[in-house]
């Protein structure tokens, strides 16, 4: 699926800015919106570079894991990575993983959020949560970019939803 209407960053996306908003294949084939998601509370994404990796494994778990609390909160969560669909069914099925993961095959989403990997060609590691503003539409609430190997705190992102 294209976004081709998204124009990319050099570096992320900033707390206030406007969240782009675009549409992806989940790993069930099925179209997923920003814009329809934001409309039921917060949605947080989680970019990770490479499925079945180590620490992307690890994230993903643990935000398994933590799936009521995120829940809770009223906010979804979503993971993101330049795998294809096929490549995070097998995935979240092997791990066992609830939440919704979603192929940006054509590298448009990551780059519009400014966490792009241009060394490997994939998605960085990042959290962005989202909001919806007054106007209906979504707007980056926390954003946090991290270096490939850290994964993200979830106390701190708990804390911004």
């Amino acid at each position: 699926m294209k976004n081709d209407a998204l124009q990319p960053r050099q570096s992320p996306i900033t707390v206030g800015s406007q969240a782009p908003d675009f549409t992806l294949k989940d790993q069930d084939r099925k179209d997923w919106s920003l814009a329809d998601a934001v409309k039921k509370g917060d949605v947080v994404l989680c970019f990770f570079p490479l499925a079945f990796t180590a620490v992307c494994s690890t994230e993903m778990k643990c935000v398994n894991e933590e799936f009521a609390a995120w829940q809770s909160r009223g906010s979804t969560v979503v993971g993101i990575s330049c795998d294809s669909f096929a490549t995070l069914k097998a995935w979240a099925d092997s791990l066992g993983l609830k939440q919704t993961l979603l192929a940006d095959m054509h590298r448009q989403v990551c780059k519009a959020y400014g966490l792009y990997w241009a060394d490997l060609n994939v998605s960085s590691r990042g959290t962005v949560v989202i909001a919806k503003d007054p106007s209906g539409h979504g707007k980056v609430k926390w954003v946090q970019s991290r270096e490939p190997g850290k994964a993200m705190n979830f106390d701190e992102v708990l804390a911004a939803v």
